[in-house]
């Protein structure tokens, strides 16, 4: 006796089609993560990489040598150097700007509170009646910048070499390495190297 065929025995045409229609749209669904997770990590990617590239570079350098002004032969009284923008740099805000002087026998640290500047070459400004600058280094100009460490003769000497280091609050700090002369007169300036 030969037995009718039944639907139970095969797949249809429509079960396929369903099935097929299910794989498709998960896969839609997995690939959509997967290039959206893609994209994100490739933007955090970007952003470290501008990030880097602007913490790495030096945002500001020394523009002429250091000098020292001798408060008596063994002592110095200030410390000046100009500061201007490295090339292709941005605008510094100077009031967020600390300095680190060290010797070997001492190292202080300077906040914008505890240092002067003098702006010696600035751009003009928008409005004519602005006589104050507004604090922030930018292109083509430069700032006189002078630290009194309040160092005596038993922390920076004669002969001892010093180190001041610019840490701007992005970029790269810059650090100046010099000597105190070996022989100083009282109240006389000095060029360090």
């Amino acid at each position: 006796m030969d037995r009718a065929p039944t639907c139970e025995n095969g797949f249809t045409g429509l079960e396929a089609a369903i099935v097929l229609i299910a794989f498709v749209v998960v896969a839609a669904s997995f690939s959509y993560v997967v290039l959206g997770a893609g994209f994100f990590t490739t933007q955090k990617a970007q952003e470290t990489v501008h990030t880097s590239v602007q913490q790495t570079t030096s945002t500001v350098e020394s523009s002429g040598p250091m000098s020292i002004l001798a408060g008596s032969p063994t002592t110095v009284r200030d410390i000046t150097f100009y500061l201007q923008i490295a090339a292709g740099g941005a605008g510094v805000d100077m009031s967020k700007v600390t300095y680190t002087v060290s010797s070997p026998k001492t190292m202080a640290t300077f906040s914008n509170m505890d240092v002067n500047y003098t702006w010696v070459k600035q751009n003009t400004d928008a409005n004519p009646l602005q006589t104050a600058h507004n604090g922030t280094l930018s292109a083509r100009e430069m700032v006189l910048v002078d630290i009194s460490p309040g160092f005596d003769a038993t922390t920076m000497t004669n002969n001892d070499k010093f180190i001041v280091e610019v840490k701007p609050p992005i970029g790269a700090a810059l650090p100046m390495t010099s000597t105190v002369p070996g022989d100083m007169r009282a109240n006389t300036w000095y060029e360090v190297y």
